[in-house]
């Protein structure tokens, strides 16, 4: 098993109603004139109250091209994911050259060099860091990543790695293109970025020098591809970068696979959803959530702090599970009880993480 020694968070300082950012989008992308009713309504039902954006809302009808958003990706992204990052570390009781492995997922922007390459020398990782970027897992990845890094400390058990994601979706908004895809992704996504640091199961508090209270333990982990479903979620990557592409039928895949998922994947280890003590749920959208709740029949509060971190700082893609991972930690659930995991993306596809609180 490995273990989650810490988890925090970091948002870009521009934070913005969701108001604000309505105004905005019809004056980017609604042709002048046009009824914004639609908008409004999308907007309103997304039940988001405020997002943190990578730049000043005036500055977003200034990029010129694909080019210009990927650079301030790269810039925000950088300073971001060190934010991140040394934060995590320092709730851990770590310090960077102590890290072996750094895996960084994004899907709002390309680098060559990577991220955590670029953060590796400015927060003082070894030169011999293991490195693993990500793209293309989308939302999914905050659960997929914590899962794979867990995969890498069970071959090596004595080692520190640090999960990284960082997703800057205000900088794939599409301007002039009022398609619903693009309203639906202009209401519910945010920027944001997340670090988990895990332990092996070997790298034991006394021994080298982590802090003595456990984190929780990850028990085992699961991964489901839906057949039929690959163009229902991603992206359609062209001149102006990356265009959204949502299928309204998301929610209906969910309902169809998710409680056999999940109840196989508890069932295999003794247990059943009224065993789970705390629910840690991406924050898809409010639709999504709604049928993760019905389908799983879980009971009334159960996906609380998943509700609240989306009206907080909408859906962050593969750094929101994180953030309500991290919320979920701070309510210290019940030691020695279950929780699980969910986070879903494009492939379609889920991702499940038993973990021991």
């Amino acid at each position: 098993m490995s273990r989650i020694a810490a988890v925090r968070g970091a948002l870009p300082p521009n934070r913005h109603t969701q108001e604000e950012i309505a105004d905005a989008f019809a004056r980017m992308c609604l042709p002048e004139g046009a009824d914004r009713r639609l908008l409004d309504r999308l907007y309103a039902s997304a039940q988001v109250g405020y997002r943190h954006l990578s730049l000043p809302l005036d500055r977003y009808d200034k990029l010129d091209g694909f080019g210009a958003a990927n650079d301030a990706f790269i810039e925000a992204g950088v300073e971001l994911g060190a934010e991140a990052v040394t934060s995590a570390l320092e709730a851990a009781g770590l310090a960077p050259h102590d890290v072996d492995m750094i895996m960084c997922t994004s899907v709002t922007g390309i680098a060559a060099p990577s991220l955590e390459a670029r953060l590796a020398g400015r927060i003082g990782l070894r030169p011999d860091v293991k490195r693993v970027p990500v793209f293309g897992l989308g939302c999914v990845a905050g659960a997929a990543g914590i899962a794979r890094v867990h995969d890498y400390l069970r071959g090596w058990p004595d080692h520190v790695a640090v999960l990284l994601s960082v997703e800057l979706c205000s900088l794939t908004l599409q301007r002039e293109d009022a398609s619903v895809a693009n309203m639906v992704a202009g209401a519910l996504f945010g920027d944001g970025a997340a670090a988990v640091v895990l332990c092996g199961e070997e790298r034991r508090p006394r021994e080298r020098g982590l802090p003595g209270a456990p984190g929780p333990v990850v028990v085992a982990t699961r991964s489901h591809l839906y057949p039929g479903s690959g163009q229902m979620m991603g992206w359609e990557v062209g001149d102006t970068g990356f265009r959204v592409v949502l299928d309204a039928g998301v929610p209906d895949v969910v309902r169809t696979y998710l409680a056999d998922d999940v109840h196989g994947f508890l069932a295999d280890h003794g247990l059943t959803a009224a065993d789970v003590t705390a629910w840690v749920c991406h924050p898809g959208g409010p639709k999504v959530l709604e049928a993760v709740a019905e389908t799983l029949e879980l009971p009334p509060g159960a996906l609380d702090v998943t509700w609240r971190s989306l009206a907080e700082v909408g859906n962050l893609s593969s750094a929101s599970v994180l953030h309500v991972l991290r919320d979920t930690l701070a309510l210290r659930p019940p030691p020695g009880t279950p929780g699980l995991i969910i986070a879903m993306g494009p492939g379609f596809c889920s991702e499940l993480v038993l973990l021991r609180w």
